[in-house]
């Protein structure tokens, strides 16, 4: 499984709390690609969760870290809308 760092832990607070628009305009191929490869799985995960009932830990480190559901809800449409698959 894969960890949560505090890097990851910013980074999904900012996707819950920003707009789109304003984060694909400051992007670059780094961060796309940091945000597809680490926080997208993270975020697939955590979706699998909440959608089909897997065991997969990420609630409960989403809680640990004051991560609540609706910011994960909102990280996963932000990230949608940033076109990174998450379903």
């Amino acid at each position: 499984m894969t960890s949560l760092s505090l890097e990851d832990i910013e980074f999904i607070k900012i996707l819950a709390n920003s707009d789109s628009t304003i984060l694909e305009a400051g992007m670059n191929e780094a961060t796309r690609h940091r945000l597809d490869s680490k926080i997208g799985v993270i975020l697939r995960e955590y979706y699998k969760e909440n959608t089909m009932n897997a065991r997969t830990g990420w609630k409960e480190k989403f809680e640990k870290v004051g991560i609540t559901e609706d910011d994960g809800k909102a990280a996963i449409a932000c990230a949608r809308r940033l076109g990174i698959d998450i379903s």
